[in-house]
């Protein structure tokens, strides 16, 4: 893998096809130098410009003076006894972040980290709790993907990671971008699903200029309570992200789902159910109820198996097709809201 230690290289990992036809024609490559590079990074997934072997010698040497594909390994990994993996990547500005690799039979999925850190600080994440470090780029976002050995394994995209999408949202879409060219990654959008709060103006333009999933982090039906949950429902508030979702149709192959960590005796009885549904009933959308993994520091109570059952059976009943979250990496600290990176502890789980 390549190092990173000369900042001012070009890093071609994140570029667009186009735009890596672009930037080789203004080094003096021909024209079809582009999607040559394209196919490597993004079909055959090479490190380095020794490996493009249908370029001639003296432009791989002119690439390697200006330019690094941008693989980064990563620094060590954590394995779960249910078959998650929960990897560490470093960054440029010497900070971590995390992604988690989940196998489910045929499928596997890669959740992953779109900032260092969260400004959002909810109540019930850990993420949350390390505060804000600075936003990835769209090479160390699609690294996350890049460089793992199972990347040839991966069937599904989750923006679930660490950070919020939709405050990072110009990397974030490139990134997205880049996974879904016919000439990059050739991803399904259907394959992708990104997770938010309901930033704004992040959320108009992820359902403007991609065609992936939607989740939304809910939580509770009332504003009063979803405000001590999410500090974030002050400055945009549910409703208004509501009023966004209801210009768009959710009824083909997008999916729009309402995520929902259920606390006990806080947000599971039949009332908070009931406004549940009447909350959500406008739209063409499935609700995916989530355990609370305690962390640090936080008193909130998980909700007993037999209520949280009881509380998914009432959605269904009324009609809102809805489902219970498998938690996968508990114990690795890899399940929801468990993400951090802290720590600098680098060896191999």
């Amino acid at each position: 893998m390549e190092e990173r230690e000369e900042k001012e290289l070009k890093v071609l990992l994140g570029m667009l096809p186009e735009e890596l036809t672009e930037w080789a024609t203004t080094l003096g490559l021909p024209h079809y130098a582009g999607k040559q590079l394209s196919d490597w990074i993004y079909k055959k997934k090479v490190s380095s410009f020794e490996e493009m072997t249908n370029l001639s010698l003296k432009h791989r040497a002119l690439l390697a003076s200006c330019a690094v594909v941008g693989a980064l390994a990563p620094i060590s990994f954590f394995a779960s006894k249910d078959g998650t993996k929960k990897y560490l990547f470093a960054t440029t500005t010497d900070k971590y972040i995390e992604a988690v690799f989940i196998p489910d039979g045929d499928r596997a999925t890669l959740c992953i980290s779109s900032q260092i850190g969260c400004k959002m600080n909810c109540l019930f994440c850990m993420t949350g709790k390390q505060g804000f470090n600075g936003h990835l780029s769209e090479a160390e976002i699609l690294n996350q993907l890049f460089s793992i050995p199972e990347r040839d394994l991966i069937t599904n995209i989750v923006y679930m990671g660490m950070g919020e999408p939709l405050d990072n949202v110009n990397a974030v879409l490139k990134s997205i971008h880049c996974l879904t060219h016919k000439d990059a990654w050739a991803m399904s959008p259907k394959r992708i699903t990104l997770s938010t709060v309901g930033v704004e103006p992040g959320l108009t333009r992820f359902l403007k200029e991609t065609t992936c999933n939607l989740a939304i982090s809910l939580h509770s039906p009332y504003p009063e309570e979803r405000l001590s949950l999410m500090p974030v429902e002050k400055g945009m508030p549910i409703r208004e992200t509501l009023n966004t979702l209801k210009q768009y149709d959710f009824s083909g192959q997008r999916r729009l789902t309402f995520e929902y960590i259920v606390f006990g005796g806080l947000n599971d009885d039949v009332e908070h159910a009931r406004a549940l549904v009447a909350l959500v009933k406008p739209f063409d959308c499935h609700i995916n109820l989530i355990r609370y993994h305690k962390i640090p520091n936080v008193s909130l109570p998980s909700s007993e198996e037999k209520q949280l059952q009881r509380f998914c059976d009432f959605l269904n009943r009324s009609g809102i097709p809805t489902t219970i979250r498998a938690s996968r990496g508990e114990d690795i600290a890899a399940a929801c809201g468990m993400l951090s990176s802290l720590y600098k502890d680098v060896s191999n789980g």
